[in-house]
């Protein structure tokens, strides 16, 4: 049995932890009579300089050419990630984009023990009262190549075709999250109206769903990180219910996409019947 739990753990750590996915789907979300548009979303990296294989990876995605990149947070985890992070996103930052920051992106990791996860949440663990990652030189990088930083604001963006309406909030999961300062029905002249968070946390997305937002993009639960084969993840770490902790699924009125993510905690580097992943949404008109 040793021998056993050894070899999963190594399995977990070394190898699924680096086989990298690309998931796609189809979203039909436009009016009919609209070219298709892809989307990119990316979420949850959790950088350290050193994640070779993780960074080249990033990189070949412009490969894709998406019509747009949302990232949706926790994209470092170390004080000196933020140069590898923009070589990662290199080929796409000529890309239109935004961003939303996760918890991850202010706070750098601390050595907790992961099993806790199958309790409670990780809402309350924050000690720190001062941001100790760079953040805010994270988000000048990403915005110095036109990138929109959509924490807690609106936005109108071309893609492709279509005129998009854009309303983001910053990571609840440490209470920095600020509808009322989005609120209101989204502009109906809009041909796409996309919500954009970290954290997948039903009030906000009924809110979302509630203005008229047709397509809404999260990250945050790592899909689980540690599931079980054949029944999914054991935890979510948010007020999401399991069927929905990654993948594409509905909220109320809008679609949700629910990033699994492509890094780990450095404390935790380890997956399981949950590949990391990024995202390629084709959204298509409704029939």
């Amino acid at each position: 049995m040793l021998g056993l739990g050894l070899a999963g753990l190594g399995y977990a750590s070394v190898v699924e932890r680096n086989w990298f996915r690309l998931r796609r789907f189809d979203v039909p979300v436009l009016e009919r009579g609209r070219r298709p548009v892809r989307v990119l979303h990316l979420s949850d990296l959790h950088l350290t300089p050193r994640r070779d294989m993780l960074i080249t990876w990033v990189r070949s995605l412009g490969a894709l050419e998406p019509d747009l990149v949302v990232n949706t947070g926790d994209s470092i985890a170390h004080p000196d990630a933020v140069p590898s992070l923009l070589y990662a996103l290199e080929p796409l930052l000529s890309r239109p984009g935004l961003f939303v920051y996760g918890s991850n992106d202010l706070y750098a990791p601390k050595p907790k023990n992961p099993a806790r996860y199958l309790w409670r949440t990780s809402k309350n663990d924050r000690r720190q009262h001062v941001p100790s990652l760079p953040w805010e030189e994270l988000g000048a990088g990403m915005a110095a190549e036109g990138w929109l930083d959509m924490n807690n604001t609106t936005a109108r963006i071309k893609v492709g075709d279509l005129d998009v309406a854009v309303a983001g909030i910053h990571d609840s999961h440490i209470d920095l999250d600020r509808y009322d300062r989005v609120a209101g029905p989204a502009p109906a002249d809009a041909d796409l109206r996309l919500g954009v968070m970290h954290s997948p946390e039903p009030r906000n997305m009924t809110r979302f769903a509630a203005d008229g937002y047709q397509l809404l993009l999260a990250g945050h639960t790592h899909g689980g990180q540690l599931c079980v084969p054949f029944y999914g993840a054991l935890v979510t770490n948010c007020g999401i219910d399991r069927a929905r902790v990654k993948g594409l699924s509905r909220h109320d009125s809008a679609w949700l996409h629910v990033s699994a993510g492509l890094g780990t905690s450095p404390y935790a580097p380890v997956r399981f019947a949950c590949f990391p992943e990024a995202t390629l949404l084709t959204l298509v008109p409704r029939r």
